[in-house]
């Protein structure tokens, strides 16, 4: 891999042959496991200015029309993040001079308290091409890790490593970039207020699009799997008397905010006309007719290749990642292509055509809980080799993890033509599906109806298409094992039960974050560089000594990490969350109001206070502290630094996704706590970033 160094550059064709797509990442970590940063990136003119403010691409506007640049969201990886942004640079406007990659804190924070800062930039394949490590950024608020620009005809990059001490909105504005900055409009920077229009009666319950881009279509209204309330505002009391003129609809601004937009959840689907409930409503993909899994994996995979085929945006999110360009999309099925003696068959292909050039990906398909064949994709792995191809991609109810591939295949290093395997699961499929609908939105209301029928088919208990469901043999030999105190430390069961709570937890995190609208990522507490092999055997001992298996997941717009455990020798699963003590007023004030605002929480809502020096504080159950919220408080004076909130409650025994199965009680487990105690906290205090005139 070619080392960088700041001031550096490098063309692209010089370190691969096919860099006409390119995935550019920019990692960190930090001490805690919860410092993070927001990716950022300008299109610049001649003039080292954007063009418009369309050319400003951030959270709030994560892709380009014309799938130029896609920002694809964040993975955790040890103790911190990778944030990854797709380009495809055959589809940069010719008049673009530059490409400007940043990243921003919030709060007070700064680059200077994040570790093992890098970019790195593979190429289409997946390859890893250069990396460009950050030693020292600063106390900054803002930093430019490198740019694309323009020379001879040819891109080059070069390390910048700059820094900037005004922010997302400050280093926005120095471009060129027209920011939100009235001062009437303050309260609409804090994204715990939020873009309000999204929950206007006009707008149905549909999302906002993207501000910088007006074309784009709201949602049609969509009734959420479970009813899971979005995160309160800060001044809103359990009540909803509070803050009552803070939801008073606003116009929307054309101008870019660099506070988050609000997540709001459609409202209820209107009454049905049905007569009765064994009325059922018609559907464009029905699945009553699938009796075997053939017809499941056939009827899947038509169904999605399909609606790829005539959503643009859905499509693209789905292939970006995977080194596809942006550019017309065809999809097919059970096409017929020579291999030896004997025609393969793939499940689907996709051919995307940019500027005369094909992009071309076989698709392979398994539903329910069948495996997929190591055998078969290396059939195809050589079969695109052979023809020319670009990728392979796999698609299952299972959950692939880092370091660990669901199929061992060989890759022939001698053919110049390099052949990418990617991997898909059903679960992240419908994820995609529901951060559009419900979220970001779609082109027209047309397109997303044809989402909504995606999903409710993905959905069927019929489909096949549910996602990881199957803890693995090993699962009660394990719990038999930690009952009967016979698990030994490097048990090969251990390691994988250890890898299927992984793939547990981060389709857990798809589910839930494609309900709210926002990023649920799973928390690996370990080194940068830590091999993942190595992660999972130490947590595989600890499941032998403990009995326990233990997760974190960040939910963006809450004040704390929430941890599950999941206990096997007691049968009990707990999640819990601490929030921090305010950093004012008065510790009994704190009680009260922390008590009015899980009015809605279940009564046996446990609550403990954290005082200084790790030593227990007071703790009860909420239905006791609810008329003496005092008793929250230490009797020494101790000084409080937060408060622990857990729910427990039984574990599921079986391996699969049965009703009482162990999957199946994780995932209501975790919605239960979001829905009835999360969801009513404070959020962290807002995003208020210095805004500066050009």
């Amino acid at each position: 891999m070619h080392e960088l160094i700041k001031g550096a550059n490098v063309g692209l064709t010089t370190l691969s042959e096919s860099v006409d797509s390119v995935i550019v990442s920019l990692d960190w970590t930090s001490p805690t496991g919860e410092g993070d940063a927001d990716v950022s990136v300008l299109l610049l003119n001649a003039d080292g200015k954007v063009r418009s403010d369309a050319d400003f691409y951030f959270y709030n506007h994560p892709v380009a029309p014309d799938g130029s640049v896609q920002l694809l969201g964040k993975t955790p990886t040890g103790s911190g993040n990778q944030d990854r942004i797709s380009f495809d640079l055959t589809a940069i406007p010719d008049d673009v001079d530059r490409i400007v990659v940043a990243a921003s804190r919030y709060r007070g924070a700064h680059f200077g308290e994040l570790d093992d800062l890098q970019l790195t930039l593979a190429d289409a394949s997946g390859e890893s091409l250069l990396r460009f490590a950050i030693e020292d950024a600063g106390q900054v608020s803002a930093f430019i890790f490198g740019e694309f620009y323009r020379r001879g005809g040819e891109w080059k990059l070069r390390a910048v490593g700059q820094g900037y001490d005004a922010g997302l909105a400050g280093l926005a504005t120095d471009f060129g970039v027209d920011i939100e900055d009235d001062a009437a409009t303050e309260e609409a920077l804090d994204p715990a207020a939020g873009d309000e229009v999204a929950g206007e009666e006009g707008a149905e319950g549909a999302p906002l699009t993207s501000p910088a881009d007006d074309r784009a279509a709201p949602a049609p209204q969509v009734a959420p799997l479970e009813a899971i309330p979005a995160p309160r505002k800060p001044d809103e009391a359990a009540d909803g008397t509070e803050g009552a003129q803070a939801a008073e609809p606003r116009k929307a601004s054309t101008r870019p905010r660099t506070a988050r937009k609000k997540v709001t959840l459609p409202k209820a689907a209107k009454k049905s006309l049905a007569e009765n409930d064994s009325w059922k409503g018609a559907r464009l993909f029905p699945v009553s007719a699938l009796k075997s899994d053939r017809d499941r994996e056939m009827r899947a995979t038509s169904v999605l290749l399909s609606v790829m085929a005539q959503i643009p945006e859905f499509g693209r999110r789905l292939t970006a990642a995977f080194g596809a360009p942006a550019g017309r999309m065809e999809t097919f099925t059970e096409v017929s292509l020579p291999h030896g003696d004997t025609p393969r068959r793939p499940d689907g292909v996709i051919r995307v055509e940019r500027a005369g050039k094909l992009w071309t990906a076989l698709v392979e398909t398994k539903t329910n809980g069948n495996a997929l064949k190591a055998e078969q994709v290396q059939a195809y792995m050589d079969i695109a080799a052979r023809r020319g191809y670009e990728a392979v991609i796999t698609l299952s109810n299972d959950v692939a993890l880092e370091g660990s591939p669901l199929v061992d295949v060989r890759i022939d290093r001698r053919r110049k033509h390099k052949v990418a395997l990617w991997h898909l699961s059903w679960a992240e499929v419908a994820h995609q599906a529901q951060m559009l609908i419900r979220h970001e939105g779609v082109g027209n209301m047309a397109h997303a109806w044809l989402l909504q029928e995606l999903l409710h088919y993905l959905q069927h208990e019929n489909s096949g298409c549910h996602g990881f469901q199957n803890m693995g043999a090993a699962w009660v030999p394990v719990r038999n094992g930690i009952d009967d105190e016979t698990l030994c430390q490097g048990d090969p069961r251990a390691l994988e039960v250890v890898e299927s709570w992984e793939r547990l937890i981060r389709q857990v995190c798809l589910r839930l974050g494609g309900e709210l609208g926002q990023k649920v990522l799973p928390v690996q507490r370990a080194k940068r560089g830590t091999d993942p092999g190595v992660r999972r055997t130490l947590q595989a001992d600890q499941l032998c000594l403990e009995g326990r298996l233990q997760s974190e997941l960040r939910i963006e717009g809450t004040p704390g990490l929430v941890a599950i455990t999941a206990d096997l020798r007691t049968s009990k699963l707990r999640t819990s969350v601490e929030i921090p003590a305010p950093e004012q007023g008065y510790p009994l004030t704190w009680a009260k109001r922390l008590v009015r605002r899980l009015a809605e929480a279940p009564a046996d809502l446990h609550v403990e206070t954290l005082v200084d020096g790790g030593t227990g504080g007071p703790r009860g159950t909420l239905e006791r502290l609810r008329p003496e919220p005092a008793d929250l408080l230490p009797k020494n004076g101790t000084q409080i630094t937060g408060f622990r909130l857990s729910l427990l409650k039984g574990m599921g025994s079986s391996r699969g996704n049965a009703e009482s199965g162990f999957i199946r009680s994780v995932d209501d487990a975790v919605h239960r706590f979001y829905a009835t105690v999360v969801a009513h906290l404070d959020s962290p205090p807002s995003r208020r970033p210095q805004t500066t005139t050009a």
